[in-house]
Formats: structure tokens, sequence, C-alpha cells
């Protein structure tokens, strides 16, 4: 099993979502987040001060996925994830040991 974490900008959820489910994933974790990459901050005025943003507001989306719809996962997001500007996010997928569903004790494919 696969971990999936995305880290989208925030306008992309719903589209995101929406292909994740045509995908075949079952379950997506969302969280609201701020960071910087590249992109780094930028300035804003308020009550006529200029000051720095340094973090900016994202989605961080995690899912966890038998193997073989990692290919499909990673596919969909990036087509309705990217703007082709700086910024669009990143995806990181990890080794996932092992899942327990707290509620009957499935383990693993079965719990997710």
């Amino acid at each position: 099993m696969k971990k999936v974490e995305a880290i989208i900008k925030p306008f992309k959820l719903d589209d995101v979502r929406e292909a994740l489910a045509q995908a075949g994933v079952s379950g997506i974790t969302v969280t609201e987040v701020k960071g910087f990459g590249r992109q780094k901050g930028h300035s804003e005025m308020y009550r006529g001060a200029e000051y720095n943003v340094d973090f900016l507001p994202k989605i961080k989306m995690e899912i966890v996925i038998e193997d073989a719809l990692l290919d499909r996962v990673i596919e969909a997001i990036m087509q309705t994830a990217q703007t082709g500007k700086i910024g669009d996010g990143k995806i990181f997928v990890v080794d996932v040991e092992r899942v327990i569903r707290i509620r009957t004790g499935e383990e693993n494919e079965d719990a997710v």
C-alpha cells in the first residue's frame, strides 16, 4: 500500500477530489495548511502599511491506496491541480506497512 500526500492550491480542491473519486479513491483526508517553497511569500498592504506574508495557504491531501491505483491517482492529481504557475504544489509517495480500521479490526487493503 502507498500513502500519497499532495500539497495543492486551495481553489483546486473540488476538482482534484472529483478526479480522485473517478480514479477509484474511496477516502481522503484534507487539511488546511500554510507553507512556502520556491514561490516564497508575497507583500500585502494593510491599513497603509506593507507587510510580508511568509506562509501561503495550501491544502494537504492524504490518501492511502493499494499499489495498483498509484499511477492513476498521481495522474489525476497532476492533471487537475496543475495551473502552470509557480506554487502548484508537490506530491509525495511513501510506503504504508499496516492499516487497521479501529471499528472493525480489519487490516490493510480491507481497512482502506
